[in-house]
């Protein structure tokens, strides 16, 4: 305010001061005019110069009282009920007309009622450094009790730990003025400096950023204190002081960090409130799954994570020397997939290893500190494994030497990898454009002339090599020219002629994927042995019943029991073995068809293929020992572990029965009843084909089923070309390996549910395929609907889904897609209708017994596994 006495504020013109007291009998100074009985009044009230202190908008408060004309008495000159208020700066300029809100009469003076007016008014903006005031009577009976000038401010204020000084306010009746705070008390700013808007009526508005207390400090009672010791406070966002994390101190107070406890560190990048942490612990429940020379490694996180989530994982692989002379290092040939060191999933696939030989891997897990922990002794789990026998690589250079017009010499390395001892090379060729009819020759040396071709024709050639464990792929097609003719006369191809054959080679010929011409083939029926006697000792080794202990009952079999114990020959090691036995009171025929498996299983040599100790001829009961498979059944096998394996073990699983099967194709063998319950499980989840005697399925066999042209077939996981008309080829085995892969991906699901087999069959050739599993990799998914192709030569090879196969086991992140949940029950077509097609399929078979319609529905009981059941009658006809 700038002036609070009324009696220093003015001087007179025509006015009156007048000395009074209030109710209170305190003195108060009034100012009046009431010249009312005279006429032209103009009575002037004036202030001296009051100085603006730098405010450019003042206020300006009267209080007055004024009398109502009507109440003066007759022979009044002039009477007005208003006076003016003026301001003078370098001239004078109106301000307003003053009225009065109440008026006072006669009887109000004797009752001495004080009817007081209040009027404010606001001038600016005011330009210069004071202004005089004046207030002009025309007329009036007026009583001026009350002159405040006073202009408003944003007083001093502290608020956020920032002051905001006095600040006088803008002079327009909106503007606000940005005054910036400064930070007190061991504060800083946050992200910008305090500010606060002083408005026209002198609040405090609009406040923008703030202080807080430094590091070190914190804010109590709107003052910064000091962190007590063991608290700590570093950033300036963090509300207060907060206590040490776990495995660190601070010693003083005002911390702005804490130590880390001995044995445990830090990283720059971990954030102040994590605990310090330290290396974890080894590995655990790590396994290896050795299929041929590869091996695939898994384990779980460590117990002690050491308080951190990168954790990462490193492999050594070291090679066990002859003769107890230590280890040494895997050299660079060895593959890790997807690498060796820092891996983020805790699976690797471990490649190229060397046949038949042992292998010690340490499993290292680190973290983001381990190497900080120069002292911390490192911690790992070891693994101890011994490669298969494998097939060799594939040969990789073909050459080719002199050429004649009708001969071609070659000449070729041996593979990389042999994984073992080279028996023989197979050597295949055709003519260009021509390979639906092909040509095999073996040779055991590296080197051979192949004869008996066209001139001036074009070949192409392959070359595999076989071990022990069978063949290896084929190499790549080269392709050579033989020499023009040059006579003039007609030419007629020559016949394959044994004579100009080296009597290490063998030749066949192939057409459309039969044999043309006669000659040495791989397999060999035991059908076509007049003497199935001879067939047994050609193919199985004879043992002695005294090396057989028989131990425990493991089944029962077609012919007798099924048994287990161990297998003592001398010069080898002890060994568990399986004893299947013909029961006694056995027919010639069925003692033939019980040794004809045997026959059978005795000419395969490969490690995914269940292996042939010998058997048991010359003494009662008669036997056939296997090796002994320690789970099981494949089936059973995943009942009883429904949900417990990973992706990569189902796959690696489902890569060894592969493996098997293309062994079995390049032999020339089609196996006809492929199925989970034929498959073997051993105690490292190597997988195993097995019972290769189809022809012998029992008439009470719930898996077999009549077909129009006589005998019984697994209908369920049986081609539809080999349904209708019994076309059993290696691609119907493909067809049936994709019924298996269904069947590991769902652990043990029966195919098709509760369908019957006739439905199952119209179902198929309605195109309708089985859905994907639950939680199955959509990779699978599309290499299972490859395999079920109704067109039989659009089906892949077995050598194709192998190498699929290790694609997607060297890659673990292709199979993170899963089939779409919503269209699991799409058919081979992707129609959402198939289910419907189905019904009306149903319809067909059951309309002339008025049946009605039934589909099938998804389970939601069990919700990691396709289930389907009947759930009746939606649809009835008439």
């Amino acid at each position: 305010m700038l002036y609070k006495n009324l009696k220093s504020l003015f001087f007179l013109l025509k006015w009156e001061e007048i000395g009074e007291v209030d109710e209170d009998y305190a003195p108060i100074h009034t100012y009046q005019v009431c010249r009312v009985m005279e006429q032209n009044q103009n009575n002037w009230l004036y202030t001296n110069w009051i100085l603006t202190e730098g405010a450019q908008r003042v206020y300006i408060e009267l209080k007055f009282t004024l009398r109502d004309c009507n109440s003066l008495p007759g022979g009044v000159g002039t009477c007005k009920e208003t006076f003016n208020m003026v301001l003078k700066e370098n001239r004078y300029i109106k301000v307003d007309t003053i009225a009065a809100d109440e008026s006072f009469t006669e009887l109000d003076l004797g009752d001495r009622v004080m009817k007081l007016n209040t009027e404010v008014r606001d001038l600016g903006p005011l330009t210069h450094k004071g202004f005089y005031l004046a207030f002009q009577d025309l007329g009036a009976c007026i009583a001026l009790v009350s002159v405040r000038v006073f202009y408003k401010r944003c007083p001093f204020l502290v608020k956020s730990l920032a002051e905001f000084p006095d600040t006088i306010p803008g002079s327009e009746a909106s503007q606000l003025v940005e005054v910036v705070g400064h930070c007190v008390n061991n504060s800083l700013p946050l992200y910008e400096p305090p500010r606060m808007h002083c408005s026209t009526e002198g609040e405090w508005l609009v406040p923008i950023g703030k202080c807080v207390c430094k590091p070190g400090y914190e804010e109590i009672s709107g003052a910064c204190q000091v962190c007590k010791v063991g608290f700590y406070r570093s950033l300036l966002e963090s509300p207060g002081c907060s206590k040490c994390p776990p495995h660190s101190v601070a010693r003083q107070t005002g911390a702005t960090v804490c130590t880390c406890e001995d044995g445990y560190y830090k990283i720059e990048s971990d954030p102040s409130n994590m605990a310090c942490t330290r290396p974890p612990s080894a590995p655990r429940n790590a396994i290896s799954n050795v299929n041929e020379t590869s091996v695939f490694l898994e384990w779980s996180i460590p117990l002690e994570t050491g308080g951190r989530k990168d954790i990462r994982y490193n492999i050594l692989c070291r090679q066990v020397l002859p003769e107890g002379r230590g280890l040494d290092e895997c050299g660079p040939n060895v593959r890790f997939l997807p690498r060796r060191v820092a891996l983020s999933n805790t699976s690797v696939m471990v490649a190229d290893l060397q046949s038949h030989t042992n292998y010690s891997f340490l499993l290292e897990a680190v973290n983001g500190v381990s190497e900080l922990a120069k002292d911390h002794p490192k911690q790992y789990v070891s693994l101890n494994v011994t490669t298969n026998q494998a097939a060799p690589s594939p040969v990789s250079v073909v050459r080719k030497g002199h050429t004649g017009k009708s001969s071609i010499a070659l000449s070729w390395a041996e593979p990389d990898r042999p994984n073992g001892i080279i028996l023989e090379y197979e050597i295949k060729y055709f003519e260009k454009e021509q390979d639906s009819s092909y040509t095999i020759i073996k040779s055991k040396d590296t080197e051979m002339v192949v004869e008996g071709l066209k001139p001036s024709s074009v070949y192409i050639f392959q070359v595999r090599a076989r071990t022990s464990a069978g063949y290896g792929a084929f190499s790549r097609r080269f392709e050579f020219q033989t020499s023009p003719y040059l006579l003039c006369f007609s030419f007629r191809r020559c016949g394959y002629s044994k004579a100009k054959q080296d009597p290490e080679e063998e030749k066949m010929h192939f057409h459309n994927g039969h044999i043309k011409f006669p000659g040495v083939r791989t397999y060999i029926d035991p059908l076509t042995y007049e003497d199935p006697n001879q067939a047994v000792h050609e193919f199985a080794q004879e043992i002695d019943v005294s090396s057989i202990s028989i131990e425990r009952i493991i089944g029962a079999g077609e012919f007798g029991e099924v048994c287990c114990g161990p297998l003592r020959l001398p010069g080898k090691r002890e060994i568990q073995v399986a004893i299947k036995t013909l029961k006694v009171g056995y027919t010639e025929q069925q003692r033939r068809d019980f040794l004809w498996e045997a026959s059978i299983m005795g000419q395969f040599n490969h490690p995914n293929i269940i292996r042939l100790e010998g058997v048991v001829t010359k003494s009662k009961p008669v036997m056939i020992i296997t090796e002994y498979m320690e789970n099981g059944s494949l089936d059973t096998f995943l009942k009883k572990n429904d949900g417990q394996f990973t992706v990569i073990q189902l796959v690696g699983m489902l890569r060894g029965i592969a493996s098997g099967m293309r062994y079995l194709s390049d032999m020339g063998y089609v196996h006809r009843d492929l199925a989970a319950r034929n498959i073997l499980v051993n105690g490292n989840l190597v997988c195993k084909v097995s019972d290769f005697g189809l022809s012998r399925v029992l008439e009470d066999d719930p898996e077999a089923a009549y077909t129009t042209r006589g005998g019984k077939i697994p209908i369920r996981w049986t081609a539809p070309e080999a349904i209708a008309y019994r076309k059993f080829t290696s691609a119907s085995d493909v067809w049936s390996y994709g019924i298996v892969m269904w069947e590991v991906m769902s652990y043990g699901e029966r195919p098709y549910w509760e369908m019957s087999n006739q439905d199952v069959i119209k179902a198929v050739e309605e195109s309708y395929r089985l859905p994907g599993p639950m939680d199955c990799p959509e990779a699978l998914y599309h290499l299972m609907m490859d395999c079920w192709q109704h067109e039989r030569t659009n089906r892949p090879k077995f050598d194709e889904i192998v190498c699929l196969l290790d694609k997607l086991i060297r890659n673990p992140s292709s199979l993170k897609k899963l089939v779409n949940s919503s269209h699991r029950y799409e058919g081979k077509s992707g129609s959402a209708f198939t289910l419907i097609c189905i019904a009306v399929l149903l319809f067909r078979t059951s309309f002339q017994t008025k049946h009605s319609i039934e589909i099938y529905k998804q389970k939601p009981e069990k919700k990691t596994q396709t289930k389907a059941k009947f759930i009746g009658s939606v649809v009835s006809f008439k």
